[in-house]
């Protein structure tokens, strides 16, 4: 080999290991640029809930008065408290609450200052003084829909049902409240076959107000808080199955209006989801009911016919939207449904339902415990 070949191979070795130099030098920039960011980002959300955990004015003299009504949510607290200026961030206050496992907070009139910090606060609501009796106090029952829920109210407040049912369905109030609850709803009950946007999204339970006479914008506030405190725990499974909050809250309704006391709910939700993998419309009497805008104790077959796309005789799939509240046992049950292979099922005179995987058993069992059902 010449010498000159030499010092080119030479020359070729050492651009190579300069390269190589350079390269490891950028690699290591970049990491290190990289692991400055993260430390950043972190840091920087340490330093914002430190910040947020602390007063809002520690140098403030003013008290001010904040009602905290029993049954209330601990995001609905911490919103009561941001929007009062005690707190600084509603959320940061939530998941405090939660990482501390704090709970058991008092009903009342509190006097907060906004120098005092979180975990003061939090000590004050567990040991405040709770109000002896509340003005008023609302039951909403599980499996209600919107229409029943409108009368209840009316009649705790002695206001006109149908003025109630007026403001539910009025579509500025409707954007106000989907710009109050982004996490819980979507524009899917914007859906022009949807009969009414909130059909099921007011939570089932006992209600206590302080004021007499409270709005309807208060009593849904407050109705929406406890669906948004019960759907949170549910987060993980709702996109685990890939569903909206919609979505679920309708499956949830179609089992909650099937539901007996003795059923199985869970094997009902996995009839439910059986026949819709199955492109099977899911025939279900409820929504054939909601649609016809009745109550009633048994289905004909002329109910059937009803033009709807709540009729899941004629349509397959979901129906647009609820048709009724569901309670946190039927939210379980479509989250978690049973693993079978059911396609049908039929609720005796007793309450009993009874499953069946073919349509000849099912009609069996028709039969033998409901045949004058239609």
């Amino acid at each position: 080999m010449t010498t000159d070949k030499k010092d080119i191979i030479r020359k070729k070795m050492l651009d190579r290991q300069n390269e190589a130099r350079v390269v490891r030098k950028i690699v290591f920039m970049i990491s290190l640029l990289f692991l400055i960011l993260i430390i950043l980002i972190g840091g920087g959300g340490y330093l914002y809930i430190q910040s947020a955990l602390k007063p809002v004015d520690a140098d403030s003299k003013t008290q001010k008065k904040v009602e905290i009504p029993i049954g209330s949510s601990v995001t609905g607290i911490g919103e009561t408290l941001k929007e009062k200026g005690i707190i600084k961030d509603a959320k940061v206050f939530k998941y405090y609450v939660k990482f501390k496992n704090e709970g058991g907070f008092m009903a009342g009139e509190y006097q907060l200052s906004p120098s005092m910090d979180v975990p003061e606060i939090v000590s004050r609501l567990k040991t405040g003084k709770v109000q002896a009796k509340p003005s008023l106090k609302m039951t909403i029952p599980e499996g209600k829909q919107l229409t029943d829920i409108a009368a209840i109210m009316a009649n705790a407040t002695k206001q006109n049902p149908a003025d109630i049912m007026n403001k539910l369905n009025n579509r500025e109030f409707i954007q106000t409240i989907m710009t109050k609850y982004p996490d819980i709803f979507t524009n899917e009950i914007l859906n022009p076959s949807v009969k009414y946007p909130l059909e099921g999204y007011l939570f089932p339970a006992t209600y206590s107000f302080f004021k007499p006479n409270p709005s309807v914008d208060e009593m849904v506030y407050a109705m929406l808080d406890k669906t948004r405190e019960v759907l949170a725990d549910y987060t993980d499974d709702m996109d685990k199955k890939k569903q909206s909050v919609h979505q679920m809250l309708t499956m949830a309704s179609l089992v909650e209006e099937e539901a007996t006391a003795k059923t199985d709910r869970k094997k009902i939700a996995s009839v439910f989801y059986n026949r819709i993998k199955k492109g099977m419309p899911l025939q279900t009497d409820p929504t054939v009911l909601y649609a016809q805008g009745r109550h009633k104790e048994k289905v004909v077959y002329k109910d059937l016919e009803v033009e709807s796309p709540y009729n899941t005789y004629q349509n397959t799939g979901l129906p647009p939207g609820p048709i009724s509240n569901a309670g946190k046992s039927s939210i379980e049950a479509v989250l978690k449904p049973a693993d079978t292979d059911y396609f049908y099922f039929l609720a005796t005179d007793t309450g009993d339902i009874i499953f069946s995987k073919t349509l000849e058993e099912h009609n069996l069992a028709k039969a033998k415990y409901i045949s004058n059902k239609k």
